[in-house]
């Protein structure tokens, strides 16, 4: 099968009228994943042991079990308990729930990099544990590791193809809808690839920068 330029721009558009879903998607799962991520890291580092006991458990059961096991759990076996979701919110939420357990990860090696007489001159100040945590602590850790968190982004927006397998339809079920009705796979699967090259690309080049950047920062401010 040769490649075919005229097909290939008649179903262009077609499959790039799915980049709007794609981003939302990437958008909403990475919202859920840095506030669940943060709660987590909380949960874990909590002085109730059972609590964080229990977070060290869900963090692991999460990250040794595949994302598409999650999403069919998600969209097709918690209806059986009364939870019922939509393709798109339980894609949303089972991408987000994924990925925030990476991000607890990287949250907490951010805060472990604080020196502890950073917790010590919160304390001789005397303030709460939420003032420590907001106007300490985490705008310490936090900078240091955004570019860990902003390849996450870029994993996440590759882990999107994953919910054509519950009718979402992004580039890759369009896609393969396409080459399905007109017996041509080469060119619909070669412009989902060349789609998210396009969309990730650039966002790889800004995360590298930051993460130049935050090198020089802290050279610096260690000088």
């Amino acid at each position: 099968m040769t490649w075919n330029w005229e097909f290939a721009f008649e179903i262009f558009p077609e499959i790039a009228s799915a980049i709007w879903l794609v981003i939302g998607i990437t958008i909403g799962a990475y919202i859920v994943s840095l506030v669940l991520g943060l709660v987590l890291t909380f949960a874990r580092r909590s002085s109730f042991k059972p609590l964080a006991y229990l977070t060290y458990g869900f963090i692991e059961f999460v990250r040794s079990t595949p994302p598409l096991v999650q999403l069919f759990f998600v969209y097709f076996a918690l209806p059986a308990i009364g939870i019922s979701l939509n393709k798109y919110a339980a894609g949303i939420l089972t991408l987000g729930i994924h990925y925030s357990t990476y991000l607890s990860e990287v949250y907490r090696s951010g805060i472990d990099s604080v020196p502890k007489g950073q917790w010590e001159a919160a304390r001789a100040m005397n303030f709460s544990k939420i003032q420590t945590w907001f106007r300490v602590i985490l705008p310490q850790a936090i900078p240091p590791v955004i570019p860990m968190i902003g390849n996450y982004l870029l994993v996440l927006f590759k882990e999107t193809p994953l919910l054509m397998a519950i009718g979402v339809g992004e580039f890759l079920q369009e896609a393969q809808l396409i080459g399905a009705s007109n017996f041509r796979y080469l060119e619909p699967i070669t412009i989902v690839g060349l789609l998210f090259l396009l969309l990730s690309y650039p966002s790889a080049v800004l995360i590298n920068k930051l993460e130049q950047r935050s090198k020089l920062g802290f050279g610096t401010r260690k000088n």
